[in-house]
């Protein structure tokens, strides 16, 4: 399947210059959107997933089918303040300003392992954020799994040590 056929580009959003890619368009088409995630689990089928590790938003609309496919836990990654029990958090750089995510302390038990799966590769600075709260904890990153990849924004050249599987390349 061409999955790219699925996603529908919304130009100028949110800003002027921005071709947005809305993967709600895949989401709605069942069989689509049944593929995209067997797609996105298939190479890690074997690797003995302990947990998939989604962050905040479109995260867990991915990532909780991936982890229910695989058979392993889920686990949110949310801005401050969204998560009950007492988490680490982790602050990082956007364009414009900083961002901070936060994961429960006892989401994730030294040596298991990880899958971490968003919906969009950019610049990479949501999942360098991921990944470091996720290796505090002792996790174990197997791979990197995404529907989308903006390859011009070289966020792949950030994580240079990691496993990343990408659905899409635009």
């Amino acid at each position: 399947m061409d999955f790219k056929e699925k996603i529908r580009v919304i130009l100028d959003f949110p800003e002027q210059g921005i071709r947005f890619k809305d993967i709600t368009t895949l989401l709605k088409d069942g069989e689509g959107f049944h593929q995209a995630i067997d797609a996105l689990a298939d190479p890690f089928r074997d690797q003995g997933i302990d947990v998939v590790v989604g962050p905040e938003a479109r995260g867990f609309i991915v990532g909780v089918p991936v982890a229910y496919t695989l058979r392993a836990g889920f686990v949110p990654v949310r801005k401050p303040g969204k998560l009950p029990a007492e988490t680490i958090a982790y602050e990082y750089s956007l364009e414009y300003g900083k961002n901070t995510l936060e994961i429960h302390k006892d989401a994730i038990l030294p040596g298991q392992k990880v899958l971490i799966v968003d919906d969009l590769l950019a610049t990479g600075g949501t999942i360098e954020a991921t990944i470091a709260m996720v290796e505090a904890l002792g996790g174990v990153i197997v791979g990197l799994a995404f529907l989308i990849e903006l390859s011009y924004l070289d966020g792949r050249k950030k994580l240079p040590n990691y496993n990343i599987m990408s659905l899409m390349k635009y």
